[in-house]
């Protein structure tokens, strides 16, 4: 009678613990999915953490059960992930793979254990990434350059920082990239880089009437409006500031060479006629225009990268 009982008994905790294993495997899974989508480092090491921990959860209960097989292959699990911990080496999509059949084993084991069907084949596919071989993604990049003809005004700088963050994972050892986050820093560069062409549309009328007044203005009475000069000079910083984010080069080149300009005008080093001020002006309202062309010139070159990547 007593064997019975510890036979329910025991019945009743693998219940218990099937149940606690679906949550956990769930969440290892969501973990790992977005750990291969190369998220920032602090997100990374989170995420790896989560990993971690449900792994050693699913082992540690696994274990109070007498279920050796599923703490076995839970606990395996742990040294492939430490393996991948470290944020500044991207996830390959060998070592994503070795995660994703180590749970798979685990799936297995769970499954022969407890008698409930976890379903590893479609888990794993899931979370499988589409990649793209990167030494013939990096050759595609180079052809694409030549296909568009990119010269000094329009010198497919999308496609250029493109290539030197694959060449940096070929160098780290990664022989696939993961199309999804390629399409991802695609996304994030296209948002970037609309925000600084609407900066530029925003601010750059903004100095260049504020020029236009210095020209009018006689050095008399200038101490009288320094503080619209000096607003001025901050629209004219913001320039170059956002301009160095998005590494728009030729525009940086402008902007610092605005700065200076602004800085011998309002410490009135030299007179300047109202002919230079008038000529900067001019120069300023064009460059607005160039970087809208530029945004624009952008935006083709990602639409080509993309179809150079397969489909999701």
């Amino acid at each position: 009678m007593a064997v019975d009982t510890d036979d329910e008994f025991q019945k009743e905790l693998i219940a218990l613990f099937a149940q606690e294993a679906q949550e956990w495997l769930q969440q290892i899974h969501v973990a790992l999915d977005e750990l291969q989508q190369g998220p920032p480092a602090d997100r990374h090491l989170k995420l790896a953490h989560t990993i971690k921990a449900g792994l050693a959860n699913l082992g540690g209960s696994a274990a109070t059960i007498n279920l050796h097989d599923v703490e076995q292959a839970s606990f395996s699990g742990l040294p492939l992930v430490e393996a991948v911990e470290d944020p500044s080496v991207p996830l390959s999509a060998s070592a994503f793979l070795v995660l994703c059949k180590q749970l798979g084993q685990i799936h297995d084991a769970l499954t022969r254990a407890t008698g409930v069907a976890f379903d590893p084949e479609s888990a794993a596919e899931e979370v499988v990434p589409v990649t793209v071989p990167a030494q013939e993604f990096l050759a595609a990049l180079s052809d694409l350059i030549s296909r568009l003809g990119c010269g000094t005004a329009m010198p497919c700088h999308v496609t250029k920082t493109i290539m030197a963050q694959v060449d940096g994972m070929v160098r780290s050892g990664v022989t696939h990239c993961d199309a999804a986050s390629l399409r991802e820093v695609l996304a994030r560069g296209a948002e970037v880089e609309q925000a600084y062409a609407e900066t530029v549309q925003r601010l750059g009328p903004l100095v260049a009437d504020g020029i236009g007044m210095m020209a009018q203005t006689s050095i008399g009475q200038w101490k009288e409006v320094s503080g619209e000069w000096s607003a001025v000079a901050n629209h004219a910083s913001e320039l170059w500031s956002v301009s160095q984010q998005v590494n728009a080069v030729d525009a940086m080149t402008f902007f610092t060479g605005l700065q200076s300009f602004l800085t011998i005008a309002m410490e009135q080093r030299v007179t300047l006629p109202a002919s230079q001020f008038k000529k900067v002006e001019t120069r300023l309202r064009a460059i607005s225009s160039t970087i809208q062309e530029w945004a624009e010139a952008g935006r083709r070159e990602r639409g080509a990268i993309e179809a150079l990547l397969p489909a999701a």
